[in-house]
């Protein structure tokens, strides 16, 4: 009877630590899970942006079009999980050539996914450095022609 007790004694803390340690970690699997879930969300956004971003640019530059504005109505969605979130215009030009890289990069509001993506642009694109925009605010790229630059923004405001 004797050995019954020293069971007991032994097997009742350790379901208790498990009735405390599996949703515990059932939480921080799930956690881990969705952040995966978003990262590759805004991974397929911000990719997305950063081709629509270059095929605007490259069929703006070719010879036969002359000084014009060509507007392109984006897919985006205005919310990733449920999040909003934002949308940076940055410059990565790399001093040994004279292409010009856009650093599009995307941060989901209220988590810590953040991705960016290289948009290869050549040396006449022009756009505001380290623009910041709400997933809400933007529905369309505009690309403007002119003798000298290309002007590239989102929702067409002009730099």
């Amino acid at each position: 009877m004797v050995h019954i007790t020293i069971e007991y004694m032994i097997m009742i803390p350790v379901l208790i630590l498990q009735i405390l340690i599996f949703p515990y970690a059932t939480t921080i699997i799930m956690g881990v899970w969705d952040d995966s879930r978003r990262t590759v969300e805004v991974q397929e956004t911000v990719g997305n942006l950063g081709s629509s971003i270059q095929q605007l640019y490259y069929t703006v530059n070719h010879a036969s079009i002359s000084a014009t504005s060509i507007v392109v109505k984006l897919e985006t969605p205005s919310l990733i999980e449920g999040y909003a979130y934002t949308i940076r215009l940055g410059n990565s030009t790399n001093s040994n050539t004279s292409l010009k890289i856009m650093n599009v990069t995307i941060n989901l509001v209220g988590t810590n996914v953040a991705v960016s993506t290289l948009v290869t642009l050549g040396e006449n694109a022009a756009w505001q450095e380290n623009s910041t925009f709400r997933s809400d605010e933007i529905s369309f790229i505009k690309a403007t022609k002119t003798s000298s630059y290309i002007w590239l923004s989102l929702n067409g405001g002009q730099y």
